[in-house]
């Protein structure tokens, strides 16, 4: 389901994949929006109404995330078949795949510089990989149990780990270190988020809580209730303002962020009447980067949605269902196809962009149109969609044309080799 976050609330719920669906993310400018699924796919999709979309195939069981590189070319996708694939963006083939976990990979992200990939796996590890060596690097494991997502934080100097014990650690990867090591959850961490700030970082758990922890001052701040049931998915908007929380209670809570403006004794003090006392990550639960003593005294705040929060339940939106109105794909072969060919996807971002405007003159097809222009532009409109689609038709024929002329080659060398080894055989 993709969201319009306007005073009309719209969704637009995307057709295609056969399967549920485990992971979406957009890409850092937000043209195309990737997804994995359970049906061993990964999609990219372009975020229009007309629902454009290709299908990257490779996995052999279900995948468990994908992520975008920050650069936007590539994306990171891990499964349950245990491994990690690392896709071209603009090319939509696979790159690379990496071998090292034993058991189902949950998650895997790339750092801010692209250099480096870490994943988790049920098999108690935490993996940092060099996407230049394709090899892994170091390993962090954990014996009392695995991580359900791992992230870096802004600067890519640390990772945090979500655990299914109940855990949140931080680790530095300069120094191969534990730094912090978080328990503030009563039930395993599924999801989390570093603010832009580096200062924060919020968790979402199986415990129906979301905690925001101080990372500087190394303590919980903040517990916020609001999901009927598991929460199991978090992440802070670009800019830090907002963060979005998803749970099994099929609610997503729009958050308003202010902890990152107001002093720690500042917000205890006009939120007093609703404190609660939370007892605060113990000195042995942290791993202190400088010796300090710790303090009984301090206090988080619980907030409550139902009593601290006016309700801005919005009604059901209208949902537009949207087929693909072309998919795009290859079968992957050993060799890792092209999909779709980089003209091909220009081609999408630009329908894409007319489609947004085709969209919204949809929402205000009740207005009447009035006067010569309007109709010049819906002629213009229309000419500007047939030429997308002729240089989208050209770019497939000359993907087609390519891969007839690679299998050419392909019989040629091989019947040279035929021809030679019977000439020896003479």
């Amino acid at each position: 389901m993709l969201w319009k976050l306007k005073n009309q609330c719209r969704a637009y719920r995307f057709a295609g994949h056969a399967e549920a669906v485990t992971s979406v993310e957009f890409s850092p400018d937000g043209q195309v929006l990737a997804s994995a699924s359970q049906d061993h796919t990964v999609r990219l999709w372009i975020p229009c109404i007309h629902g454009e979309s290709s299908v990257l195939k490779g996995h052999t069981a279900s995948v468990r995330s994908v992520s975008f590189s920050h650069d936007g070319y590539s994306i990171v996708s891990a499964s349950n078949d245990k491994s990690i694939k690392i896709w071209s963006v603009c090319y939509q083939r696979l790159l690379f795949t990496l071998f090292q976990h034993t058991r189902w990979v949950r998650c895997a992200k790339f750092s801010p510089d692209g250099r480096i990939i870490v994943s988790c796996g049920e098999d108690n590890s935490v993996n940092i990989w060099d996407t230049r060596s394709k090899t892994c690097v170091n390993s962090f494991s954990d014996y009392e149990g695995y991580a359900n997502f791992v992230a870096f934080n802004p600067s890519g100097t640390c990772i945090a780990s979500a655990g299914s014990n109940h855990t949140v650690k931080l680790w530095d990867i300069r120094m191969n270190k534990l730094l912090q090591h978080f328990r503030v959850h009563r039930a395993g961490v599924n999801c989390i988020s570093f603010h832009p700030s580096d200062n924060y970082l919020i968790t979402a758990s199986s415990d129906g809580t979301l905690k925001i922890l101080d990372l500087l001052g190394e303590r919980l701040i903040y517990t916020l209730h609001g999901h009927q049931g598991p929460v199991l998915c978090v992440a802070f908007s670009k800019s830090g303002e907002k963060f979005a929380s998803g749970g099994a209670d099929a609610q997503v809570l729009l958050w308003k962020t202010n902890f990152d403006t107001l002093d720690y004794k500042e917000v205890l003090k006009h939120n007093f009447r609703r404190t609660h006392i939370d007892d605060p990550p113990h000195l042995l639960d942290i791993y202190p980067r400088s010796p300090h003593l710790h303090d009984g005294k301090l206090e988080s705040v619980e907030v409550n949605p139902t009593f601290d929060v006016p309700d801005t339940l919005t009604p059901d939106p209208v949902i537009i269902g949207i087929r693909p109105s072309s998919t795009i794909s290859t079968p992957v072969s050993s060799k890792s196809e092209e999909l779709q060919s980089p003209s091909a996807f220009a081609s999408a971002r630009r329908s894409k962009r007319r489609a947004e405007n085709e969209s919204g003159s949809a929402v205000r097809s009740g207005e009447k149109h009035r006067g010569v222009s309007s109709a010049v532009d819906s002629a213009l409109d229309h000419i500007v969609g047939q030429l997308d689609l002729l240089t989208l038709t050209i770019s497939l024929l000359e993907h087609r044309l390519t891969c007839t002329e690679d299998k050419l080659k392909e019989c040629i060398k091989e019947q040279q080799k035929i021809l030679l080894k019977e000439n020896q055989n003479k």
